[in-house]
């Protein structure tokens, strides 16, 4: 059966990586609408297929090189992409300065997570689990810019210029050498 097929493209595993793709660019639709609580939902789930398209290869063998290169580019739109866009759009009310400093900060982490994930693929193997991460993965990454966009949300931090200090140090960590186990 093609969804058992490891050479199929729309195998099981992949079709799950495809919906967490489309659950990030219709985040990011949600974003736009100001929606973000649905757009954070949509994000949720994304990162439950990212865990469980994972499970679906190694269990019924499906781990190719289709594969990782497809994970990583789901990784890329649901964890690097998406909560960068929302987090930018939920501080940048104002124009100038704040502006500016936002989008540079915002592409500085958008390229560190796109240098990780190429990296991940240029090293890993296909169905290969490591002990531990090289550097914060992308959906830790993720889980920190929701923790700043509640931060920021709840009036605990509400100074900008802060809440972008912390998102450097995150794309920063991004490709460090900090060595965080793998689940």
């Amino acid at each position: 059966m093609f969804l058992y097929d490891k050479d199929n493209h729309f195998n099981l595993a992949n079709l799950v990586t495809f919906t967490n793709i489309s659950l990030g660019i219709i985040a990011m639709y949600f974003i736009q609408q100001g929606e973000f609580k649905t757009a954070i939902i949509l994000a949720w789930l994304a990162g439950a297929m990212d865990i469980i398209d994972g499970k679906i290869a190694r269990k019924y063998n499906l781990s190719c090189e289709f594969g990782v290169q497809i994970d990583s580019y789901a990784d890329f739109i649901s964890f690097v992409i998406m909560p960068s866009f929302l987090l930018f759009y939920v501080i940048t009310k104002a124009n100038g300065i704040e502006l500016f400093v936002s989008g540079v900060v915002f592409i500085y982490y958008i390229i560190s997570g796109l240098r990780r994930l190429i990296e991940f693929n240029i090293t890993s193997e296909a169905g290969e689990v490591a002990k531990h991460f090289v550097g914060i993965p992308t959906p830790l990454g993720a889980i920190l810019l929701w923790v700043l966009y509640l931060l920021y949300s709840y009036l605990v931090v509400t100074n900008i210029f802060i809440i972008l200090a912390l998102v450097a140090i995150i794309a920063y960590l991004l490709n460090s050498k900090v060595k965080i186990p793998h689940p």
